[in-house]
């Protein structure tokens, strides 16, 4: 079987949310010589496996088997690999199963290293992801099996195979704000206290707005508004309450604490809460560590192209991967059909991706 055999047979593993389609019991027949840990929690399933070689670094290749659910508007089954034009058609294809038949090909094919080799899959990223890599990351550092390095295989590239790897990810910081006011008749609004009439004169400082400068790894962090509601629905009644809801991707520069400063910055005079939760932090893999090092080099050599260090798009799970304090990256192939019908991935990219991986594998020390 080479890669693109495997890559077809698990497209065609369905695998929505949490389930794995079958695909772990396979990739335990497999991969020949690799020891094999199930860590399965609450219905999630979820496999290490790893291959001992010398006293070296140990590598880790990370993703997840599970798909969104297919949709409607699809030309051919998504749960069958339909080739045309050079392209495989199926759920899954940019999001991951491309990367996770690029690496699982790499290391079944690997004779040699320097240390160890192993993958971190699990089959719940799609989802709440709680009980997903959070949950074998516990167990690798229980059991002293954390790795020193991490490429998940997440799609990456934007317009050109090979064009950015993604070194870090911003966080993700979610805000609610109430502004309390004093419901009244329309006709007499000196005895109101609207609300919306007090956050007028500022929203435009607000909506849209940089919090920081960015820097050499991440965009600015912008504060985006998401919903903003007052009233009962009627033309009579002044609103007591304005309910605002906002998104701040964050970097390194911008936290909670600066978020809540910038607010009450503005809305200071006001009878206002504001509640924040953060579903991710940011996190920036360093450009001199080998990992990267050794793998923009891999790209250079099979695309003859140099790749951009990126922090864009939303989260994933190196985040948790990140947050152990282990060098961690994400390569994959061009990310423009996930989640959509017709997903898509072209053979070359496949091919090229399983390259990459075999040659990050032989020169990593």
């Amino acid at each position: 079987m080479n890669v693109i055999d495997l890559f077809k047979k698990l497209l065609e593993s369905p695998s929505v949310t949490p389930e794995d389609g079958g695909i772990f019991n396979f990739l335990e027949e497999y991969l020949k010589g690799f020891t094999f840990i199930r860590i399965d929690r609450e219905g999630v399933k979820n496999l290490f496996a790893y291959r001992r070689f010398g006293e070296g670094k140990h590598l880790c290749f990370a993703g997840h088997v599970d798909v969104v659910p297919a949709g409607e508007g699809w030309s051919s089954d998504p749960f069958i690999a339909t080739e045309k034009g050079g392209y495989i058609y199926a759920r899954g294809a940019q999001d991951m199963k491309s990367g996770v038949a690029a690496f699982t090909q790499a290391l079944k094919e690997a004779e040699a290293f320097s240390g160890t080799l192993s993958i971190l899959l699990t089959s719940d990223e799609e989802g709440p992801a709680k009980f997903g890599t959070v949950e074998v990351l516990a167990y690798l550092k229980e059991h002293d099996l954390l790795p020193d390095s991490v490429v998940v295989a997440e799609p990456t590239c934007e317009t050109q195979f090979g064009d950015a790897i993604k070194v870090g990810r911003r966080g993700s910081i979610n805000g609610v704000i109430e502004i309390i006011g004093k419901q009244g008749h329309a006709a007499y609004p000196e005895k109101a206290i609207n609300p919306v009439h007090q956050i007028a004169p500022v929203l435009s400082n607000i909506a849209g707005a940089f919090l920081d400068k960015g820097d050499e790894y991440f965009a600015p962090s912008q504060l985006v508004i998401t919903d903003i509601r007052a009233g009962i629905e009627t033309t009579n009644v002044s609103p007591g309450k304005l309910k605002m809801m906002f998104n701040v991707r964050n970097s390194t520069r911008t936290d909670q604490d600066s978020i809540r400063a910038f607010i009450d910055a503005h809305l200071g005079g006001m009878d206002y809460t504001l509640t924040l939760d953060q579903s991710a932090y940011p996190f920036v893999t360093d450009a001199n560590t080998t990992i990267v090092r050794t793998l923009s080099n891999a790209i250079e050599e099979v695309c003859n192209l140099k790749p951009k260090n990126s922090t864009a798009g939303g989260t994933s799970d190196a985040r948790f991967v990140a947050a152990y304090g282990i060098d961690v990256i994400e390569f994959g192939v061009i990310n423009d059909t996930i989640h959509a019908p017709n997903e898509r991935t072209s053979i070359a990219e496949v091919k090229n991706l399983y390259a990459v991986f075999t040659k990050l594998i032989h020169n990593f020390r």
